[in-house]
């Protein structure tokens, strides 16, 4: 259990110098077996890597465990306040609000529009790419960086309408600073890593709080509070924003504060995890040509297929079409992992012939479950190939970078599909070279050491 007060947390934090399970699990996990006990910024946690536990801790939400955070993330992102926390694990509140999300970005909306304004967004990008990596002094784009900056322009446009040409500072600034102190340990004292977080989190939730300010005002002056919501940011469309300020007024929750700590969540769920994907698997596709080659002549293929007439955007059967893409994403997105999934027993838990004592945490750690050899041979090698032997009752327990349970990402489609798109766009119109590449390692989550950068061109010029 480690220290008093610190536990094993700075063990937690030790980094893995590739791919491989960062030294904490993989040596705690080797000595007591893949649920054991720990103590983590002065709370108890049970640590499982278990598939078949994991599956079942995350379906028992509301009867043997609820969501939770640890304390210093908990406040980070709203959780520390007891109405705020309250209502995000009342089951109906979380069914309407998960129902609101998933009517502006689920499979309807990305059926409609959504799939052609990502394509669309995607190749803006790239030709900003390509348009600086002309330069060759400037030593091309550093992948990462870039990616998480078009993630999220897409996604705060989506969600809440924001225009990022209005700020001197983008976004995706603010959210690298604040996932660089996430994990860090947290002292809230001045030039710490963990209060740069605080910072560019409050920043973050005022660029939110904002429009919340205008919309209300805004609708306050054009239309009566009885009256739906109809295209209150002005272009005719109703976002998520919309929707969660209708909310309020009809169901009284989420308030504006609780309004500003959903989309903050959402953004943050966007920020890390697509860019560090797309990041892995262009490094990949990279060193293994043959795999490249298979991938571009699958999305090629679709172009051939439209014919003279069919129409010059991606369509959602083209996207549903894409097999090795979404193998090479599945791929990805194992490698790529997770910290964990956390949840904390309201009732005591029997396990094995233990008790987890109601109050406990249990973290679920997808990093250690994508990587058993039991399930994926060689788990270390980039082989999407691998998924086509894959069946649903394997991945259901073994695949889990979407989470689980009721609480499984809302977001899940919207995250392969923006991913699909910007492979299909990357390999039909673009090639790139690699410019220069650190070391991949996890601390504890996926870091690219020095960067991933590349040249890009497009195929025409």
């Amino acid at each position: 259990m480690g220290w008093p007060l610190i536990g094993e947390t700075f063990q937690f934090f030790a980094r893995s110098d590739s791919l491989e399970i960062p030294p904490f699990l993989r040596e705690r996990s080797e000595k007591y077996g893949k649920i054991f006990k720990t103590s983590l910024a002065g709370r108890r946690v049970v640590v499982s890597s278990d598939p078949d536990f994991n599956h079942y801790i995350l379906q028992q939400e509301g009867k043997l465990v609820e969501l939770w955070y640890l304390d210093s993330f908990a406040e980070i992102i709203g959780q520390s306040t007891t109405s705020l926390k309250e209502a995000w694990n009342a089951q109906e509140l979380h069914k309407s609000l998960k129902k609101s999300v998933y009517d502006h970005i689920g499979v309807e909306r990305l059926k409609g529009k959504l799939v052609g304004r990502m394509e669309e967004m995607v190749g803006r990008t790239l030709d900003g790419w390509a348009g600086r990596a002309e330069a060759e002094d400037r030593g091309g784009v550093e992948v990462k960086r870039a990616c998480s900056k078009m993630v999220m322009e897409l996604s705060s446009n989506i969600l809440f309408g924001h225009d990022p040409t209005k700020f001197h500072q983008h976004l995706s600034d603010m959210f690298e600073s604040f996932t660089r102190g996430l994990l860090s340990f947290p002292l809230k004292i001045p030039g710490t890593t963990f209060h740069a977080c605080l910072q560019s989190q409050k920043k973050i939730l005022r660029i939110i709080m904002d429009v919340i300010e205008e919309r209300r005002r805004r609708l306050e002056e054009t239309a009566p509070l009885e009256t739906p919501a109809v295209g209150r940011r002005g272009g005719g469309e109703i976002d998520l924003l919309d929707q969660l300020i209708d909310d309020a007024r009809t169901k009284g929750f989420p308030d504006d504060k609780g309004i500003s700590y959903l989309i903050f969540g959402l953004l943050f769920a966007n920020a890390e995890t697509i860019p560090s994907v797309l990041t892995l698997a262009l490094s990949f596709l990279d060193d293994h040509p043959l795999l490249l080659h298979q991938l571009v002549k699958e999305n090629e293929e679709i172009l051939r297929s439209r014919g003279s007439t069919g129409g010059n955007g991606l369509t959602w059967k083209e996207y549903k079409s894409m097999s090795f893409t979404m193998n090479v994403i599945n791929e990805a997105l194992r490698l790529n992992g997770s910290v964990g999934i956390i949840r904390r027993t309201i009732e005591d838990v029997h396990i094995n012939g233990y008790v987890i004592p109601k109050g406990w945490t249990i973290a679920v750690m997808p990093t250690a479950v994508h990587m058993n050899p039991d399930v994926y041979q060689d788990p270390l090698s980039f082989n999407p190939s691998r998924w086509k032997d894959i069946g649903g009752s394997t991945s259901t327990k073994n695949f889990i970078p979407f989470g689980g349970g009721m609480r499984t990402c809302v977001g899940a489609e919207y995250s392969k599909a923006l991913m699909a798109v910007f492979l299909h766009v990357l390999v039909t119109k673009y090639r790139w070279k690699k410019v220069k590449r650190g070391r991949i390692y996890r601390a504890p989550t996926l870091q690219f050491g020095d960067g991933y950068f590349i040249h890009i061109s497009r195929k025409n010029d």
